[in-house]
């Protein structure tokens, strides 16, 4: 095995074992991203000499009776909306967004703290929203990786690093990571701290990793939430499907999902199907008038001195956002409050409920990041979601299916998805030279 296909939790036990070292999981990761990121894209910044100086570092603390922390020596890339100290945040912005940070954001800090090296700082859209980045998807260069966390998403599936960093304010950890057959993890909103990061929406945003497997996606957000977060064990998972969900997707999408829940359910999971209130059907209305009067508060001042530099996309978001008046934004919030009330003890009564993370696989082209109406709803209500790989399509791109659980109920859902994870088995790779 490539020192590159080392997971999470490997890279470490390997580097505490004395098996390998950090400057050469590091360097592994550096030599990689040479040779593919001038196709793939994936990386704004890269911080070799950083990243080496700190894996030095790091191995010098390997030795018997040594405390080492749960992530020493791992190679991690961070999204760049994510402050990193002495890197730069652009934001995928133009210059007048830039920052030079001397802080790191608090979910930085505790990966440090874990024993982190940080490689430098992947691409995102424009203020991690619609207007792409220059990153390509991992399986197909021709295809979108999703947004907004493409880089983050394309890196981890391409081998260039066992883990990233991405954010989520609609669909931007969850979409990407099933467009690159990687897993993705959004916790409970407000699990994670969001000093340190551009805001997208105050109340909507979320932090989490994106990883090769729920394990290390464990691992990963319970550092960054400053505690232990391990999958509760679960034997005969209740999982809920909601068939109006299924209908959504595109065909082959839906078809996969339902061989997927038969093969489950054969398994062992006991699934069962339900109905959403008929409030769900307003959510999306609310969360579109939620983002954009939230991003609209926290971009004002700037976007009212250089609108012509914001992408036509976030242009338009903020114009709308700027114009809605005060009601709208106190309705939404209410009829966000409501559909939590009714949704939440469905969620709660099963160990997740299984949806698909998309309607189709990544699309092709890339001034589109695909459609992230499957994902948003679990956003919008804050509450824990997690995309697994399932499968490939026709074309040989990644399917995937989402679970979801009830907030605060972040360690209930990953143990679901360990399980689905461990009958799935999926193990598929993107092409070796890309």
């Amino acid at each position: 095995m490539r020192f590159t296909d080392l997971g999470v939790r490997a890279a470490a036990a390997a580097v505490r074992a004395g098996e390998t070292t950090s400057a050469e999981l590091v360097s592994a990761c550096l030599e990689r991203i040479r040779a593919i990121d001038p196709t793939l894209k994936a990386w704004i910044h890269v911080d070799d000499a950083g990243a080496r100086a700190a894996a030095r570092a790091a191995d010098a603390l390997v030795r018997p009776g040594a405390t080492l922390g749960p992530l020493h020596g791992v190679p991690i890339g961070v999204k760049d909306i994510i402050d990193v100290a002495g890197m730069p945040t652009t934001a995928g912005a133009r210059p007048f967004a830039h920052t030079q940070p001397v802080r790191d954001a608090t979910c930085v800090a505790r990966l440090r703290a874990a024993g982190a090296i940080i490689l430098g700082k992947t691409h995102t859209t424009q203020f991690a929203y619609r207007d792409p980045a220059p990153t390509r998807n991992a399986w197909n260069v021709a295809h979108t990786p999703g947004g907004s966390s493409s880089g983050s998403a394309a890196a981890v599936a391409a081998r260039q690093v066992p883990v990233a960093l991405g954010s989520q304010t609609v669909g931007s950890i969850l979409r990407p990571a099933a467009y690159n057959g990687v897993v993705g993890l959004k916790g409970t909103n407000g699990l994670v701290p969001l000093d340190g990061v551009v805001p997208l929406g105050y109340s909507l945003d979320h932090i989490g990793p994106l990883t090769r497997s729920v394990d290390d996606a464990a691992l990963v957000l319970g550092v960054m939430a400053g505690r232990t977060l391990t999958p509760e064990p679960i034997e005969t998972p209740r999982l809920a499907v909601a068939r109006e969900l299924f209908a959504r997707a595109e065909s082959e999408v839906r078809k996969h999902l339902e061989a997927v829940v038969e093969r489950l359910a054969k398994a062992g999971a006991r699934v069962e199907d339900v109905r959403l209130p008929v409030s769900f059907a307003e959510l999306a209305d609310a969360a579109l008038i939620t983002l954009e009067i939230e991003a609209a508060t926290y971009h004002a001042p700037m976007f009212a001195k250089h609108a012509a530099d914001y992408g036509p996309g976030m242009a338009e978001m903020l114009a709308r956002g700027l114009k809605r008046p005060g009601i709208e934004y106190v309705t939404a919030s209410r009829i966000r409050a409501r559909v939590r009330d009714e949704v939440v003890p469905l969620l709660a009564q099963h160990d997740a409920l299984l949806t698909p993370t998309a309607p189709a696989p990544a699309p092709e082209g890339l001034t589109w990041t695909g459609d992230a109406s499957l994902c948003q709803p679990w956003s919008t209500l804050g509450a824990p979601s997690i995309s697994l790989p399932s499968g490939l399509s026709a074309h040989n791109l990644p399917l995937a299916l989402q679970l979801v659980q009830a907030p605060a109920g972040d360690a209930r859902l990953l143990g679901a998805a360990a399980w689905c994870e461990r009958v799935l088995a999926f193990t598929d790779a993107p092409p070796s030279d890309r």
